[in-house]
């Protein structure tokens, strides 16, 4: 874990708790700047998750490298095509030496890094990755380091640029006379070059155009007149209104020394629909802008030379509209441009985003590749995808675009960590290419988090089957491998297969039926031949079959184990993660996947019960009919499942108690008796009458009335219940006067109006059951004052309202031979 120092720990904790994202920086529509509590966070490096791959049902996939903080760079060494770098805000860095696996090594700059990484790749293999530094709060301007090896190690860093927003860097892999020069932008407007191999870096042009974010730098030939490798070297600035920019397009034929304006264009304007304030570009609440990209055709191919400008911009023009990706191209070092070439070819580019563009020209091919985000996909528009698309005659026309990504993702990603309105979710990606194959990086939002994810295009899709198998001495297994689509991919795909570790004794012998290890047209598939050599150390074996295309890319691998004089023991429970079992005695919640050598024993131990809040799990079976505790010798591939069921708690509450059936666990849907062991309880002096139970939970029991005659309850469940048992207490009717009225009455209460309480009074003639409700405006019963059995005389009952709202009751009065209502109003 990366330490940061205390000033930045107090910075920390007061952006957390003041909640300011912009707090530091202000937010400024002329930078795109990381706010500033995340860029605290990601000064604090957490444990990466591992790499993987991540493959969709057609068997396309993803390299998901783990969670950063987006704007991800990338570049490709000329030498070597399976050598890629790429990094992300602030500073977190991958690299392959395979084009398929993925590392981190984080060069250590000695300064409060700001973000914005960029990346360039000179001829003779050096890496350069080049990142804003500041004192957390300003940008002062960028520090670079270098590698030789792919970011394996790192020399130490030196100054680079001075500025304060969004820098970018290229380098001259040519062999021209200025070959492996490395410059650099960043705004306000000043251009760096570096002429020692990255040694040092100065500044050489202060360009006064500069003043929005977007400042672009790339190399292409000088064409006109001696072929120049390296003899152009293209700035664009961006500047104007924040949606009405200007690009300014210059060139230099002499390394950098000194540029002339080649023309100053207007072509894009609003992405998307301004939002925040100070306004911004969004689409969907996600901060963007038509940043100028651009590249050079650096190959020796009849378009050589050709500087193309990428960018987004809405159609039709106007704040609130949907942008798509455009592409110009100039023959003339930017002094005159093409018309607009519109590169995504959804069938209604209106309804949908196409935006976040990123660009690059291969030196080998010419090609030109593009990739962005695009919302064709998603009826409503709010997630998106990566597509891409590429030109092979020059920006006039692009093949049919193709889907990237695995899955969609959400666009505004609240529980990303991005601040700001518009949230902030990166400003920028990036692709790059060898030869007739692209590598892509970006950052998506599919899992609810700023994921690094890397793909090739074209590409092809790859399948195993079987992903497993059983193998003995000297025996055979045969394993499919297909191709069942392409992305435009049309060269071969070869495959090669190896054993993940060595066996200590034995071998594996590995061939392709026929002969035949490649494809080349599809969908089409061969069958790999693996076979066990003499007597091979049981165990686990990981057969690692890999596809690479020409240059040894695109390039996939599929794993399929094997076991080999072993087998899989899997044991777990049907109640994974609540229910404990034991394995040669050692404990798990969790299913097991155990090798076992064949001819050994193991031991098996469901633990029961499992009791989890409310519930209780039960132990009933073993799937292969074993005894609660049993061992068994393994020949073969097992799958052991210990079942249990479930039970669901019955509480009862109740105030004198005089229950029974509660505080029980029951199987679900068995029936079972619950109640009262007596409907009338002396308890405290007091004389209590049962009146029904009133449940809590799916599928519990409520009385259907007040009468108390559900005193045993047949009843089964289905969750856990709490069943409320409800009293009243009866010694609140006293008898007023023992003489016998002449006739039955019910007289009106006092005090009326009342709060909260209030007394009826009553007279019995003769002995009887007397049942007195109370009921609310409505109708509904609100409270039984007494429902027994009693003697002649006048009496009285106290009506306690204090739970209860304001408004009119009626309490009512009914024996044998009388009833009669009145009405009573409280106010509280």
């Amino acid at each position: 874990m990366k330490l940061i120092n205390f000033t930045f720990l107090v910075l920390l904790m007061f952006g957390v708790f003041m909640g300011k994202g912009f707090s530091q920086y202000g937010d400024d529509a002329n930078k795109d700047r990381i706010p500033y509590n995340l860029l605290l966070q990601s000064q604090v490096m957490t444990p990466k998750p591992a790499f993987m791959i991540v493959t969709n049902s057609a068997g396309f996939e993803n390299f998901f490298l783990g969670v950063d903080f987006a704007e991800p760079h990338m570049s490709v060494n000329p030498q070597n095509p399976l050598w890629y770098f790429t990094a992300f805000n602030t500073n977190a860095t991958h690299y392959t030496l395979n084009g398929v696996d993925w590392r981190t090594n984080n060069p250590v700059f000695g300064f409060t890094m700001m973000g914005d990484p960029v990346t360039a790749y000179d001829s003779l293999g050096n890496i350069y990755y080049d990142n804003m530094y500041g004192d957390g709060s300003s940008v002062f301007g960028t520090k670079i380091v270098k590698s030789t090896n792919n970011g394996q190690t790192w020399l130490p860093s030196v100054s680079g640029n001075t500025g304060n927003d969004k820098n970018w860097i290229a380098a001259d892999q040519t062999g021209g006379p200025y070959a492996n020069y490395v410059y650099g932008t960043i705004t306000p407007g000043n251009f760096i070059r570096s002429t020692n191999l990255g040694t040092s870096f100065a500044i050489s042009v202060t360009f006064s155009t500069q003043s929005l974010p977007g400042m672009m730098v790339c190399v292409g030939p000088q064409t006109v007149g001696t072929d120049v490798p390296g003899g152009c070297v293209y700035v664009v600035t961006n500047s104007g209104g924040t949606f009405s920019p200007t690009y300014s397009f210059y060139v230099s034929t002499n390394g950098g020394a000194s540029f002339t304006l080649s023309s100053q264009q207007a072509f894009a304007g609003y992405v998307g629909t301004t939002t925040g304030s100070p306004l911004r570009h969004s689409v969907q609440n996600m901060r963007t802008r038509p940043y100028p990209f651009i590249t050079a055709d650096n190959s020796y191919g009849t378009l050589r030379g050709r500087l193309y400008l990428v960018y987004a911009t809405n159609t039709p023009a106007g704040n609130g509209n949907k942008p798509d990706i455009f592409c110009r191209y100039s023959t003339n070092k930017g002094v005159s441009w093409s018309s607009a070439v519109q590169i995504n070819d959804d069938v209604n580019p209106t309804a949908n985003h196409q935006w976040h563009p990123s660009t690059w020209c291969d030196k080998r091919t010419g090609r030109l590749y593009v990739k962005w985000f695009d919302t064709r996909l998603c009826s409503t528009s709010d997630s998106a995808d990566v597509y891409a698309s590429y030109s092979d005659d020059g920006g006039n026309t692009f093949v049919a675009n193709q889907r990237i990504t695995t899955a969609s993702f959400k666009i505004d990603c609240s529980t990303c960590g991005g601040g700001g309105t518009p949230r902030y979710q990166g400003d920028y990606d990036a692709i790059t290419s060898y030869g007739k194959t692209s590598l892509m990086v970006w950052s998506d939002f599919r899992n609810g988090q700023f994921g690094s994810y890397t793909a090739y295009f074209p590409d092809y899709a790859m399948r195993v089957n079987p992903t497993g198998n059983f193998m003995l001495n000297n025996d055979s297994i045969f394993v499919r491998v297909s191709v069942p689509g392409v992305k435009l991919y049309t060269d071969a795909v070869k495959f090669t297969a190896e054993v993940d570790t060595l066996p200590a004794s034995g071998s594996f012998n590995f061939s392709f039926a026929n002969g035949r290890d490649s494809i080349s047209t599809f969908p089409d598939s061969v069958n790999l031949r693996v076979k066990t050599v003499g007597t091979v150390t049981p165990g686990l074996y990981g057969i690692i079959i890999t596809g690479k295309g020409p240059n040894g890319i695109p390039v996939h691998k599929r794993i399929v184990d094997v076991y080999v004089n072993a087998a899989n023991v899997s044991v777990g429970t049907n109640r994974e993660g609540l229910c404990a079992f034991k394995v040669n005695g050692v404990q798990y919640t969790s299913r097991q996947n155990i090798t076992v050598t064949l001819g050994q024993s193991v031991t098996v131990q469901a633990i029961s019960p499992a009791v989890v809040g409310n519930n209780q799990y039960v132990y009933t079976n073993w799937s292969d009919s074993g005894d609660t505790t049993h061992t068994f010798t393994v020949n073969n591939p097992l799958t052991l499942t210990a079942n249990y069921k479930v039970q669901y708690k019955l509480l009862i509450i109740s105030s004198v108690g005089n229950t029974f059936g509660g505080n029980i666990y029951y199987d679900s849907a068995a029936s079972f008796t619950f109640g009262v062991l007596s409907r009338t309880v002396i308890s405290g002096g007091q004389t209590y009458r049962y009146r029904g139970f009133t449940g809590a939970g799916a599928g519990s029991y409520t009385s259907l009335d007040s009468t108390g005659a559900d005193s045993a309850i047949v009843w089964s469940i289905s969750a856990p219940t709490v069943e409320s048992c409800r009293w009243m207490n009866i010694t609140g009717i006293s008898n007023i006067s023992s003489e016998i009225p002449k006739e039955y009455k019910l007289y009106q209460n006092y005090p009326n109006p009342f709060n909260p309480s209030t007394t009826i009074d009553f007279d019995i003639v003769k002995a009887g059951n007397v049942k007195i409700t109370v009921y609310d405006a409505l109708g509904r019963e609100v409270q039984v004052l007494t429902d027994e059995v009693i003697q002649p005389g006048r009496y009285k009952a106290v009506f306690e309202a204090s739970g209860l709202s304001s408004g009119i009751y009626f309490y009512k009065i009914v024996t044998g031979d009388f009833n009669a209502v009145k009405r009573m109003l409280m106010i509280k």
